[in-house]
């Protein structure tokens, strides 16, 4: 099969023949029909990453048809459209993943080729009002998002939700679900651009975070403060985020992009009593409740731009720049 290899950190990614994998027992062949990129496939290609093994085949979000079935799987698999899960070996503990835990594409192949072979527990049935494409670009952000709004920050209808940063997948994903859910959504962004399109997509309005005191400002124009904050970013500007909360507000992070949160206003944190959430991945419950609510709302992953598996260094490095407004994918099987 064709598959995008990755020999080791700062190479680019080369499009080679290799072995197509074949499924052990308990596991499916996946004929991907299209692959999403993340963050994560960056960090690993530039060695900012946990664990690092070469070569190695990256990606963690994939969509395509079951092709063939190991020993002790149900045969009526074969055949179907799928999506794949990439958070595997959760563990027994719902509120936290095991030492066992691991995302698909490091320290296991994943989905930039053209099959993969996943344990039959971690695929589930393709959205039928989903592409390919957008199915692709559901898995990691969308069970990321759900779990962080839903599971961790336990959002209500009725709430109001601040999501810091539009414009990247998780971002994207957690405006869509946290509006179907019945809140009203405000984001900010560095670029009017991306914030005009996240009002487009129903956000009730915006504020550049580069704007002086903009909690303040938005907090007004949104008649009061934010009840759920979402934010992956960290650093420096974290501290604004403890003032655009209500008291008894949540503020849930799943990322650092930023890096740590340096004189943390630890007074302004007891004092209005604000939960800090921390959120990462999902568990095999979170991922069926994400996708559930996916076909129940008929909501569509934003995509962002196409690419051909070929072009994966490509797509790599514009996902790097950090222009994206959805999901980065790449079509595997035209």
């Amino acid at each position: 099969m064709q598959a995008l290899v990755l020999d080791g950190i700062n190479q680019v990614v080369q499009l080679r023949e290799v072995p197509t994998p074949q499924p052990g027992p308990g596991q499916v062949q996946v004929q991907l029909h299209a692959a999403a990129l993340n963050h994560r496939d960056v960090w690993i290609q530039k060695g900012q990453y946990a664990g690092l093994k070469f070569p190695i085949i990256l990606g963690a979000d994939g969509a395509g048809i079951v092709t063939e079935v190991g020993e002790g799987v149900d045969q009526s698999l074969r055949g179907q459209e799928v999506l794949i899960n990439p958070s595997h070996n959760w563990g027994n503990n719902p509120a936290a993943q095991g030492r066992d835990f691991t995302i698909l594409g490091l320290p296991h192949d994943g989905t930039f080729a053209e099959y993969v072979c996943v344990p039959a527990q971690y695929v589930l049935g393709k959205p039928a009002h989903l592409s390919f494409e957008q199915a692709a670009a559901l898995p990691l952000g969308g069970v990321t998002a759900y779990r962080a709004l839903f599971t961790r920050a336990a959002l209500q209808a009725g709430e109001r939700v601040l999501i810091n940063g539009i414009g990247g997948g998780v971002a994207l994903l957690a405006l869509q679900m946290a509006i179907a859910a019945g809140a009203e959504v405000w984001v900010t962004s560095g670029s009017e651009e991306k914030i005009e399109k996240a009002v487009a997509l129903g956000a009730k309005g915006g504020i550049s975070y580069k704007a002086e005191k903009w909690p303040i400002t938005l907090s007004q124009q949104a008649g009061g403060g934010f009840d759920v904050v979402v934010d992956s970013a960290g650093g420096p500007g974290f501290g604004d985020l403890l003032d655009a909360a209500n008291p008894g507000g949540r503020i849930v992070f799943y990322g650092a992009t930023n890096g740590n949160v340096p004189d943390l206003a630890v007074r302004k944190v007891f004092w209005k009593q604000l939960s800090l959430l921390g959120s990462t991945m999902g568990t095999e419950q979170d991922f069926t409740e994400m996708v559930r609510f996916f076909e129940q709302h008929q909501l569509v992953p934003v995509v962002d731009q196409i690419f051909l598996l070929g072009e994966g260094e490509t797509a790599l490095r514009h996902m790097e720049d950090s222009l994206q407004f959805g999901k980065i994918v790449l079509n595997i099987k035209n």
